[in-house]
């Protein structure tokens, strides 16, 4: 990254929000720090220069979940959520509501730091799909579903729903490699940004949220079928188009 990022870390520990602060800063980032959920609100913009978000969970006044949720309404900057919490609920949940990777406490700031540089690395490659020349693909047709990569935007007939980072990833990750079988490694690693084993029931959550918005019978989907003892297989045709039209 040859471009000083800008990062903001969102957290009620003074001693969190110090550390977060002077190692990130000394890994050449811009670091800004916000004490409150409302604090981070009230100062964020959508066209502030901000490329990751570092968001505890455990905030006074509104929680990490709810701030994420108002977050999401005018940006889809990258969130990493911090948890004190071992309940996997917590990280599914910060999936569902558009966070795109979680850590939990206390945690490794190298670990952590790692965890940003996939993410970075991952949005500096969506950045230049989306200037690539007028031939590049933009929509994805799939089954009754279109996909539009630039908004992020998924059609349905008549109806239009904006993907959060982690749905998005993941269903990008299964048009572009339809008809193949996806292990739960291969999905933990492209949509969670580590190398470590996924936990199977993370991962099993996260495609059967992917599942609802596609409008899944959850007891027989036809579109993203479970291969036991395997992973999952995208089993549409899938159409790329430059142009919509």
């Amino acid at each position: 990254m040859t471009n000083a990022k800008c990062i903001y870390v969102v957290d009620d520990d003074d001693e969190i929000r110090t550390l977060l602060k002077t190692y990130l800063e000394k890994h050449q980032f811009t670091v800004l720090t916000a004490d409150s959920g409302e604090a981070f609100l009230a100062n964020f913009r959508a066209d502030q220069e901000v490329d990751l978000v570092i968001l505890d969970i455990m905030l006074p006044g509104q929680d990490g979940f709810a701030v994420c949720r108002s977050l999401r309404t005018q940006s889809q900057v990258p969130v990493i959520m911090l948890t004190a919490n071992s309940d996997e609920m917590d990280r599914i949940i910060g999936l569902e509501i558009g966070a795109d990777d979680y850590l939990a406490k206390p945690f490794n700031p190298r670990e952590l730091l790692a965890r940003m540089k996939a993410i970075l690395r991952r949005m500096e490659h969506t950045e230049i799909a989306e200037i690539a020349p007028p031939v590049a693909n933009r929509f994805y047709r799939f089954a009754q579903f279109t996909l539009d990569t630039l908004s992020r935007e998924l059609h349905f007939k008549d109806e239009k729903e904006s993907l959060s980072g982690a749905d998005y990833n993941l269903l990008m990750l299964f048009l572009t490699h339809p008809g193949a079988v996806l292990t739960r490694e291969l999905i933990a690693e492209n949509t969670r940004g580590r190398d470590s084993a996924p936990l199977d029931r993370f991962i099993d959550v996260h495609v059967s949220r992917l599942r609802q918005r596609l409008r899944e019978d959850a007891r027989q989907p036809q579109l993203i079928k479970t291969i036991r003892g395997q992973g999952y297989i995208l089993t549409a045709t899938v159409e790329a188009i430059s142009d919509a039209h």
